[in-house]
């Protein structure tokens, strides 16, 4: 063996990390150069060091000159398995609160773009004592950090890392809470900072108790109107390539993260969509809770959703059919125009890159013929089961913002899909208490339209006698289906469990509990009493709208099972006229079918 293949081997062998007889680690400190110098004010890169993490000495301490997404860690020479990790507070008064949302990350690339959460501190942590976690995350990472969270300068005074040797699998990785984490890492560590220009981010998102794992490249910039001026931003993520995310219908590119921000129980979207689907829409956005990292800092619970868009499983239309949006906020976007009821509409497909002068010019034309001809070219059903979700919700911003879309092969308008429920279930301080305070609808006592939506709008539920038959007929057929106040409040229930380890990490983030957010008509005090206002309101506006649309419900006696069609049946109506012995070309609504010595009650649905 040559001196000079002995001296590489040297060079290798002492790069590679080393680890004590406990599993503890050491190897190359890593992260944020530059620090800050208290006590003169200044950057510093000889005083307060990335390096004083790893010195074993509890009263020094790294704090970095940036306030939020600075880190120190190791470069471990090789991949190991992560065990445990370990760490310390900074010696001073805001020591022991500044580690808390502090996150563990691991990664094989030195960028630190494929990096995974390992852990989370959720407590404080105790001065002049190390805390310990046990880490359950099976893959090896050569490269190993903390982040600090936000405006904390990292401060840190010691850091310890423990593992075995090995690239490891990814048979179990970390979530966050029970929820499904979110972890977005962007090139050069660049944050998305307006609506125009995407990041290119790796996309990672781990579900099923750690057993899932879905990573891929694509971008990521901000999104939403009035929801992007909280300090909370909300995002629009795209893949590269079409994914099929979690357990959502649609696979597809695009997907938006929503913040919340003024929902302080954080699923008021969530109920809506499940109103969306109780009323019969044929398309319900998919929308599930997640914790987001971005970075590797902990942004908080978000809703991951689908962004409204064509697609077989989102609004199921061809691609030269057009998709649009009366918009309050049509005057900030790309492609739009104002119709001659002075209806802002923005167009969203095509979109701004692919639609022609002739397309604006056809959909603006067909979007003035619907206003002046809405029963001949407005399809009345899903208008009216849109207008239902917006009332039962008491959403103030339904006509501030309402989707439609109109298939290339026919000369008809579709309203949906619902969308943007943050101030619905009484949380708007201009209409708060809805259903104690307000006698008519909420679009016509405080809600906020578009343009000259409520007069539209007026003519159709108000001043129509045939579509005012219709929208109480759609609320029967809902209440028979089993939209009542013990089932709503039993899926608010769900939601606020399933919730609940989320919602005390997303207000360690977010201290507002206290605070008036948004249009918050009260403060509540905490997560249980914001819940039990929405559950409260619930509970009572399904009475309010019985007693607004006329409606007298009667609980059903006959069970409502599916109906075996390979075997001969009648079917009746309620009132027992007989209607044949098929559910074919049947009208929408309830019928009774008997099979043989069984007696079931049947739904017929538009869709």
């Amino acid at each position: 063996m040559t001196n000079k293949f002995i001296f590489a081997l040297f060079l290798l062998t002492s790069y590679q990390s080393t680890a004590h007889a406990d599993g503890k680690l050491s190897g190359t400190v890593i992260g944020t150069l530059e620090a800050v110098n208290y006590q003169t004010g200044q950057k510093s890169t000889t005083v307060n060091t990335r390096e004083n993490a790893f010195d074993g000495d509890l009263s020094t301490f790294f704090a970095s000159w940036d306030r939020s997404y600075t880190w120190t860690g190791l470069d471990l020479g090789s991949p190991h398995v992560i065990t445990r990790v370990g760490w310390s507070p900074r010696n001073d008064g805001l020591g022991e609160g500044r580690v808390v949302l502090g996150v563990f990350e691991g990664a094989n690339r030195e960028d630190f773009m494929d990096a995974l959460p390992i852990y989370l501190i959720s407590e404080k942590g105790t001065i002049g004592t190390m805390s310990y976690a046990d880490v359950n995350c099976s893959r090896g990472f050569r490269y190993v950090r903390y982040i600090g969270p936000s405006d904390a300068r990292c401060n840190i005074a010691e850091l310890e890392f423990y593992g075995t040797p090995g690239e490891g699998d990814d048979s179990h990785l970390y979530q966050v809470t029970n929820l499904p984490t979110v972890s977005i890492h962007t090139l050069n560590g660049e944050i998305p900072y307006d609506k125009e220009h995407q990041i290119t981010s790796q996309l990672t998102i781990i579900s099923e108790d750690g057993t899932h794992l879905l990573s891929e490249p694509g971008t990521t910039k901000e999104r939403g109107n009035a929801s992007r001026q909280f300090p909370k931003k909300p995002y629009r993520i795209k893949f590269d390539k079409k994914q099929n995310v979690l357990d959502a219908p649609a696979k597809a590119k695009k997907w938006t993260l929503i913040n919340n921000y003024g929902d302080k129980t954080l699923m008021r979207n969530l109920l809506a969509f499940e109103l969306s689907r109780r009323m019969g829409l044929s398309y319900t956005p998919y929308g599930t809770a997640v914790d987001v990292l971005l970075n590797g800092e902990y942004k908080g619970c978000y809703q991951l959703c689908d962004q409204i868009e064509v697609n077989k499983n989102r609004v199921n239309i061809t691609d030269d059919s057009y998709l649009i949006e009366v918009d309050a906020y049509a005057y900030d976007e790309p492609v739009y125009f104002v119709s001659n009821q002075n209806n802002p509409v923005t167009i969203k497909s095509p979109d701004e890159e692919t639609i022609t002068a002739e397309q604006v010019t056809d959909i603006k034309n067909f979007f003035n013929k619907m206003e002046n001809q809405w029963k001949e070219y407005l399809d009345l059903n899903s208008f009216l089961r849109h207008f239902l979700v917006g009332e039962l919700s008491g959403n103030t911003d339904t006509y501030w913002s309402v989707y439609m879309y109109k298939p290339a092969d026919e000369e008809m308008l579709y309203t949906g899909p619902v969308w943007d429920f943050d101030l619905a279930f009484n949380n708007d301080n201009r209409t708060y208490p809805i259903t104690s305070n307000r006698s008519d609808y909420i679009y016509r006592s405080g809600g906020s339209c578009a343009g000259n939506m409520k007069q539209f709008v007026d003519k159709i539920v108000v001043n129509d006698t045939y579509s005012k038959q219709q929208l109480t007929a759609l609320w029967g057929e809902a209440r028979q289906r089993g939209l009542t106040e013990e089932s709503m409040v039993a899926y608010i229930d769900s939601l606020e469990q399933a919730l609940d380890q989320s919602q005390k990490l997303n207000f360690l983030r977010w201290p507002i509990m206290n605070e008036y957010v948004h249009q918050n008509p009260h403060i509540w005090g905490s997560y249980t009493a914001e819940v039990e206002n929405v559950r409260q309101y619930m509970q009572q506006r399904i009475g309010w709208m019985d007693r607004k649309l006329n409606y007298t419900h009667q609980s059903s006696g006959i069970t409502d099972v599916p109906l075996d069609t390979t075997k001969s049946y009648q079917v009746y109506t309620l009132a027992g006229q007989p209607c044949g012995n098929s559910l074919d070309a049947l009208s929408p609504g309830i019928y009774i079918v008997r099979q043989g010595q069984t007696t079931k009650k049947v739904i017929v649905s538009p869709y």
